[in-house]
C-alpha cells in the first residue's frame, strides 16, 4: 500500500493546491496517495478535480483520491495535513465580531487571542479530539500537521490531551525577514535570522549580515517611515518601544496588546492605521473572489503550479529522505524557552529528519518580551481550561484575562459578554457547566 498524506479541511482549494501542489512537486514524495477529506462535498469534488488536473500538467506519480468517511481518509496516514475552519464566516465569525460590537469592543482579526479566539478555540477543540480519537485508532504513528488557528491552543490541545505528534505551522516566520526588509528597502541576501517567541507573536531576536547586526538600521530606517501612513504601524510601534520585531502583522498584533484599539482613544486606530473587522471584510472579498477564482482553479486543464514557501512538502521530504531541514515550529515547551511556562505552546527552530521534529533549545527571551508573551499564554491556557473541565467560569477566566478585552470592559460586561456569545453559538459549542 502506498503511503498516504492526509488533507483534513480539503475544501480549502487553494491552501490545497499549494501543500499538495508542493507534494506532487517533489521527486521524493511520488509514491504517495494524497487522500482528501472534507465535510463540504461540492467544495471537496471542487479540490479532486483541480488536484488531478495539476497531477496531469506536472506529470506526478501521487494518486489523488477524495473520501467521504473521516476515518478511511485517515487511515494508515504517514502524514496528516489540518486546515478546517469550524463553523466558517457564517453563522460563527460573524457572531465573534458582532456580538462584542454591542458592548463597545472592537477587532480587527479574531482568530487567535480575544474573544474571538477564545470561541473559535472552544468549537474548534472538540472536532480536534475526535481527529485524535481516529488517528489513535487507523494511524497512531502518524505526524499531525495543524495549520489552524488559534495555532498555540490547538496545537497544545492535540499534543497534550489528543497523544498525537503534532507540529504547528504558520508562515510568519517565513515571511518576517523578507518583509520587513522589502518594506524598509533593504537587501534580504545572505541575512541570518533567529526567531523565537509564540505564535503570531514571536520575536526576530536576532538579524544580522557577516556577523553584523542589522537592528540600528532596521530601528533608524522604521522610525523614519513612521512618519507617514503604511500598514505595519503597529509592529514598528512595538519594535520602538519594547525593542525587537514581531512576526505576525500589525492588524494581528493590535489586537494581541492593550494599547492599541480603545474606545476612549478612537484617534488610536487612524494614528497606527488599524484596520478594525478586517477578517470579515476578506472573508466576504474571499467568497466573491472564489466564484471567479473557482473556474480557472477547477476548470482548467492546463493548471500550473510552483513549488510555495510552505513548510509541509519540505517537512514530509526531509522526513522521507532525512536530508536535514529547518523550520520555525511551534511545540510544548520542554525547557526551550526557559522564562515561559512549560505547559505552554511555544514557536521555536525545529530540525526535521527522519528522526522527526527535533525542537531546539532557545534560553530566556528578553524579560519585556517573555511578559508580552505570558499576558497572551495566560488566555490560552485558560481556554484550555475551559475546554477540558467543561468549566464555564474558566470562559470567563480566559476573557478577563485577555490584554484587549480587560482593557476595554468591566468585569461584569466581560461576564456577559462571554454569556451572550455562548448562547449565540448555540450547537457549536459544547455544553459548558
Amino acid at each position: 500500500m502506498a503511503d498516504k498524506i492526509t488533507f483534513l479541511g480539503a475544501g480549502s482549494t487553494v491552501f490545497a493546491k499549494n501543500v499538495l501542489g508542493d507534494v506532487m512537486l517533489t521527486s521524493a514524495l511520488q509514491e504517495f496517495e494524497l487522500a482528501l477529506f472534507d465535510i463540504d462535498l461540492e467544495r471537496l469534488k471542487d479540490s479532486e478535480n483541480m488536484l488531478n488536473n495539476l497531477k496531469a500538467t506536472a506529470g506526478s506519480g501521487c494518486v489523488v483520491k477524495a473520501y467521504t468517511d473521516r476515518k478511511e481518509a485517515l487511515r494508515g496516514a504517514k502524514f496528516v495535513v489540518n486546515a478546517i475552519q469550524v463553523g466558517g464566516y457564517d453563522p460563527c465569525t460573524i457572531t465573534d465580531f458582532e456580538i462584542p460590537k454591542k458592548y463597545g469592543l472592537r477587532q480587527t482579526i479574531a482568530d487567535t487571542l480575544g474573544i474571538g479566539g477564545i470561541f473559535r478555540n472552544l468549537r474548534t477543540i472538540p472536532v480536534m479530539m475526535e481527529f485524535a480519537r481516529d488517528m489513535q485508532e487507523v494511524c497512531p504513528d502518524a505526524w499531525f500537521l495543524n495549520y489552524t488557528n488559534p495555532m498555540a491552543v490547538l496545537t497544545n490541545a492535540m499534543i497534550t490531551h489528543g497523544g498525537i505528534k503534532t507540529v504547528g505551522l504558520c508562515h510568519s516566520v517565513q515571511v518576517c525577514m523578507p518583509h520587513l526588509f522589502d518594506a524598509l528597502g533593504m537587501e534580504k541576501d545572505g541575512v541570518q535570522t533567529k526567531i523565537a517567541g509564540i505564535n503570531h507573536m514571536a520575536w526576530l531576536l536576532e538579524v544580522t549580515k557577516d556577523g553584523v547586526d542589522l537592528y540600528p538600521e532596521i530601528k533608524r530606517r522604521a522610525l523614519e517611515k513612521q512618519k507617514e501612513k503604511h500598514h505595519d504601524m503597529v509592529r514598528f510601534e512595538l519594535m520602538h518601544r519594547f525593542g525587537y520585531y514581531v512576526t505576525e502583522s500589525s492588524e494581528h498584533n493590535a489586537e494581541y496588546h492593550p494599547y492599541f484599539i480603545k474606545k476612549n482613544y478612537p484617534e488610536l486606530i487612524d494614528r497606527f492605521n488599524i484596520p478594525l473587522d478586517e477578517y470579515p471584510r476578506r472573508c466576504v472579498e474571499q467568497i466573491e473572489r472564489w466564484k471567479s477564482m473557482r473556474e480557472e482553479l477547477v476548470g482548467s486543464k492546463n493548471l500550473e503550479h510552483q513549488r510555495s514557501h510552505e513548510y509541509a512538502s519540505y517537512i514530509f521530504e526531509a522526513m522521507v529522505t532525512n536530508q536535514p531541514f529547518k523550520i520555525g515550529g511551534n511545540v510544548m515547551n520542554t525547557g526551550l524557552i526557559t522564562n515561559l511556562p512549560k505547559e505552554a505552546c511555544v514557536e521555536v527552530p525545529c530540525l526535521v529528519d527522519a528522526s522527526g521534529v527535533t525542537p531546539t533549545y532557545v534560553g530566556d527571551l528578553p524579560p519585556q518580551l517573555a511578559a508580552l508573551n505570558r499576558t497572551n499564554i495566560n488566555t490560552q491556557l485558560l481556554t484550555l481550561e475551559a475546554a477540558f473541565t467543561g468549566k464555564k467560569e474558566h470562559i470567563y477566566h480566559a476573557a478577563l484575562l485577555d490584554p484587549h478585552t480587560a482593557a476595554e470592559l468591566s468585569i461584569d460586561d466581560i461576564v456577559a459578554l462571554c454569556d451572550d456569545l455562548i448562547e449565540a453559538h448555540g450547537g457549536w459549542l459544547p455544553k459548558f457547566q
